[in-house]
């Protein structure tokens, strides 16, 4: 049985269900005005849709617990459209669509492990690990003398994904992004 939430005790991360929908808990935050009762202002994401809304729950408001399924897997190869991923316990394979992929598309790349999120057999996301180390492609030479300026410049990474890196990094580098941000970290 799937636990009930009290809308007191969201925090991030808590997943629940609301009209139909599978909701994540994005932000929250307690507010106890002067006069009046408390009540929790939120920032919730549809995890089917992708869509995020804000809410203002009474604190005593019971939702039930989404049973989210994770599975760690690994990207095998993409043929055409679909991307094939198989379960590190069982071997079977599994193909997901683009739109399955999202964003995590940017960050992953053959034989890395990932966890692939399901809620009743539907998968939603694809939740690439923290941070990712991956091979610059492309980019134009660096200035050795230009380092008064604190802009970057573009880079195409193994996977073909572009991001904006500073002026030292050069072709072959290997660097490390955080996949919350999408941001250049360090070289590595």
């Amino acid at each position: 049985m799937a636990e009930v939430y009290m809308a007191g005790d969201f925090r991030n991360g808590t997943t629940f269900e609301m009209d139909g929908n599978v909701m994540r808990v994005v932000e929250f935050q307690h507010v106890k005005p002067g006069k009046g009762s408390a009540f929790v202002r939120t920032k919730l994401k549809n995890v089917i849709t992708g869509a995020v809304i804000e809410k203002t729950f009474n604190p005593s408001e019971k939702y039930p617990g989404a049973e989210i399924e994770k599975r760690e897997m690994q990207y095998l190869y993409n043929d055409e459209n679909l991307y094939y991923f198989m379960d590190n316990e069982t071997y079977e394979q599994i193909p997901l669509n683009k739109d399955q992929l999202g964003d995590s598309l940017k960050y992953i790349k053959e034989n890395m492990n990932v966890k692939i999120l399901s809620y009743k057999g539907n998968v939603f996301s694809v939740e690439p690990p923290m941070f990712v180390e991956l091979t610059v492609t492309y980019t134009e030479p660096g200035f050795s003398g230009n380092t008064t300026t604190t802009s970057g410049k573009p880079a195409t990474l193994e996977n073909g994904y572009e991001i904006s890196v500073p002026l030292f990094i050069n072709i072959g580098d290997v660097i490390k992004i955080d996949t919350r941000t999408g941001e250049y970290m360090e070289r590595v």
